[in-house]
């Protein structure tokens, strides 16, 4: 307690150093807390817009059908099986999907397309598909024959909303399977290799085209709290019990985003140590000139019989406080910056692709990771860099310090 009382007069008797060693502190968390909560937000902005845009949470298929996607390999009966899923607790919606690869004519002209069948109201609820349309309207809530073509294979196809489509595929009785239908708009998802080749037809329709009635390839999932992804897909496989499907949360579905993010997480983590050390480096230097200015003082608290431990605990306990309080004013700058950035966001000066998904603005997050990270590292580190200045003192001789002013 001596020690604190003497560790608090200290500090407010030398206010131009402890001010410059709280500034050095506050500066770095200040930074640290913005720059985690931009990155986290980032983060959070790109997995939205990459699962709720296109894969959704979580994905259900027949078995080894992500590792070798198959016409035949289909979930019979899937309403029964999105009912079930449905009723999980923490999933918001589901959504079937049909797929299939074939060619798409418009005239003259001939590509390669994805047929991808949707259910027009679920896949609403779901992904915002209607969101997308950037021209014409989204499908009719029955199968009429209507096709949504992506941006790309439009412009590929030069169609037109109102115009004609022939799809010839592959039906899974063997035969060939080819319709015409009417293009009722266009689609933009973000994703220019999506849009290049997508065709969306009404899941009705898809399932006649390709002989596949009362079946499907894949239930997207999206559920209310993407941090609790793990956890519901662990209840749907518990609430399925059907060793014919797999579920797997879409850091398994896309991998390759998924690692690209961790390595990019990797660099950030970086980023926080750089920033760090220059901190430390800032407080290691203020707190040994402190020790060194204050020389006569130790060697006059070593005379009066203080002991070497109840000095190195003082300038200690100094860098602590100072570190204390500068987490506080730290943390709301931080949280008060990150708020900011979340309402307004950082505009890039061109746009930017990610995962497939442009962006132009990128918004930060307020969260409990944005403080603590921080004020921990700021207290480790004023504890650490501390050590040495605390030694130097403790071991200070009384008669030579008192002679060195």
């Amino acid at each position: 307690m001596v020690t604190l009382k003497i560790a608090f007069r200290n500090i407010f008797r030398q206010k131009r150093r402890s001010i410059l060693t709280a500034l050095a502190m506050i500066v770095g968390f200040t930074l640290s807390s913005v720059f985690i909560g931009w990155s986290d937000g980032a983060y959070s902005d790109i997995i939205e817009m990459f699962t709720k845009n296109r894969i959704g949470h979580i994905q259900v298929h027949q078995r080894g059908y992500l590792d070798k996607p198959s016409l035949y390999k289909t979930i019979d009966g899937y309403e029964s099986t999105g009912e079930t899923i449905g009723g999980i607790k923490g999933v918001a919606a589901w959504t079937p999907r049909v797929y299939s690869a074939g060619l798409g004519s418009v005239g003259a002209k001939s590509t390669a397309v994805q047929i991808i069948g949707i259910d027009a109201a679920r896949e609403v609820d779901a992904t915002r598909f209607d969101k997308k349309i950037i021209d014409g309207s989204k499908f009719s809530v029955q199968p009429v024959r209507e096709a949504v073509l992506g941006k790309g294979l439009a412009r590929v196809l030069a169609a037109t909303v109102g115009g004609e489509i022939v799809l010839v595929s592959q039906g899974a009785d063997g035969s060939i399977a080819n319709e015409l239908y009417e293009i009722a708009g266009i689609a933009e998802s973000g994703d220019d290799i999506t849009d290049r080749t997508a065709c969306y037809l009404h899941i009705g329709d898809a399932q006649e085209l390709l002989v596949l009635e009362g079946r499907c390839h894949e239930i997207v999932v999206i559920v209310s709290n993407i941090n609790r992804v793990h956890k519901i897909t662990k209840a749907i496989e518990a609430g399925l019990d059907d060793s014919r499907l797999d579920v797997a949360p879409w850091q398994v579905v896309a991998k390759a985003f998924y690692r690209a993010m961790q390595a990019d997480k990797q660099g950030d983590a970086i980023g926080r140590i750089i920033i760090m050390l220059i901190v430390a480096i800032g407080v290691l230097n203020t707190v040994l000139m402190s020790v060194l200015e204050r020389t006569s003082e130790y060697g006059v608290l070593r005379a009066v019989g203080t002991k070497p431990a109840q000095i190195f605990w003082l300038v200690i306990c100094e860098v602590l406080i100072i570190a204390l309080g500068s987490i506080a004013v730290g943390a709301l700058l931080g949280a008060s910056i990150n708020h900011l950035l979340s309402i307004y966001g950082i505009s890039m000066p061109q746009e930017f692709t990610y995962g497939g998904i442009k962006f132009q603005t990128m918004y930060a997050e307020v969260n409990a990771r944005s403080l603590i990270i921080p004020a921990i590292t700021v207290v480790l580190a004023a504890a650490v860099v501390s050590l040495f200045p605390a030694l130097k003192a403790a071991r200070i001789l009384p008669a030579r310090a008192m002679r060195a002013n």
